[in-house]
């Protein structure tokens, strides 16, 4: 009988934990510090969690399959507009009852639009996809009676969840924390398993999967409701958190937005999106304290500055610098 070795045993807990260390650290910051944040960063630290949810489930659409999507805040919208209808003019603000709500709005709208815009591929596929996020701006702009038009649905409050205790921004920003982490392990467990694997195979040579026998249309189909489903959540949480939803959050603008925390975070690492909405939130955070009419150039530079320079994106640098940190960990332990 072989017995362990307990050094290999050793060495090998401990790779696992310095492997880990920065997510259980920043885990703990995350569940730590919130009650000492001054409102605005609560509040800047709610929106970079729902960004990060959106910006996930983009990545499943435009990094894993390979489809340049323009019109992903329309899934965003409407859940958003779902919501808020229901807490404002309904008075509806049981969050077991407007979250499955917007969330189903959200994944029939992408069911939907996934059989009009896969109908063609490439550029054609960005064209449709803006023009059907756009049409939905259209409508919402022009259907005041339901939509408030360009005013907008203000005075959306905080959901209730049910609990022996009133909602505030601290209890909603642990609400959004949580959903983000159960929702960051879904799209991680999706993105790991077969269906992950063969998406990411039609995103590199879709001839050669249908060679293989997948249906490569139906694999897309798929992963568009899919990211129509996750787009959804951010938007149930975004509504409330924001406390107004405006027509612009259906369209092309925030389309772009969410693109843009794509491509400078990084497609090639799970968390690229996510440090991606990091940076853009916090840049728009400084740039809105001194100079705010200049925010677009200002984006406009940090992207050009990206694609130049860090063209894989900042996530994938983040990750070979903790790997050369790691590694320097482990000679050194050796």
């Amino acid at each position: 009988m072989v017995k362990a070795n307990p050094k290999i045993f050793r060495q090998a807990w401990q790779e696992k934990l310095v492997a880990y260390a920065p997510y259980i650290l920043l885990s703990l910051i995350l569940i730590i510090w919130p009650p000492f944040m001054s409102p605005y960063v609560k509040s800047m630290m709610i929106q970079i969690l729902i960004f990060g949810i959106f910006a996930l489930s983009l990545n499943i659409i435009f990094g894993y399959t390979g489809l340049f999507s323009l019109g992903h805040a329309a899934f965003f919208g409407v859940s958003g507009y779902t919501t808020a209808i229901l807490m404002t003019s309904y008075g509806i603000e049981s969050f077991w009852l407007v979250a499955p709500a917007g969330i189903i709005m959200a994944t029939l709208l992408a069911a939907i639009y996934g059989i009009i815009a896969l109908r063609v591929s490439g550029i054609y596929f960005l064209f449709v996809t803006l023009a059907l996020g756009e049409l939905l701006y259209g409508v919402a702009l022009r259907w005041r009676t339901v939509t408030g038009g360009s005013n907008g649905m203000p005075g959306i409050p905080y959901p209730t969840l049910g609990l022996p205790f009133t909602m505030t921004a601290t209890y909603f920003y642990y609400l959004v924390f949580a959903l983000f982490i159960i929702c960051a392990f879904l799209i991680y467990r999706l993105i790991k398993s077969p269906f992950g694997y063969a998406l990411q195979g039609i995103r590199e040579d879709e001839h050669r999967m249908k060679h293989l026998g997948y249906n490569t249309w139906l694999y897309k189909y798929l992963a568009f409701i899919v990211g129509g489903f996750f787009a959804g959540v951010a938007g149930v949480l975004f509504a409330p958190s924001s406390s107004i939803m405006v027509p612009a959050h259906l369209g092309a603008l925030t389309s772009t937005l969410v693109m843009l925390m794509v491509i400078i975070g990084g497609t090639k690492t799970f968390f690229g999106p996510v440090i991606g909405a990091a940076i853009v939130l916090f840049l728009q955070y400084y740039v809105s304290l001194y100079s705010p009419e200049r925010w677009p150039l200002i984006l406009g530079a940090v992207f050009v500055l990206s694609v130049t320079f860090l063209r894989q994106g900042v996530g994938v640098y983040v990750l070979r610098l903790w790997n050369r940190v790691r590694y320097s960990y482990g000679s050194i332990k050796d």
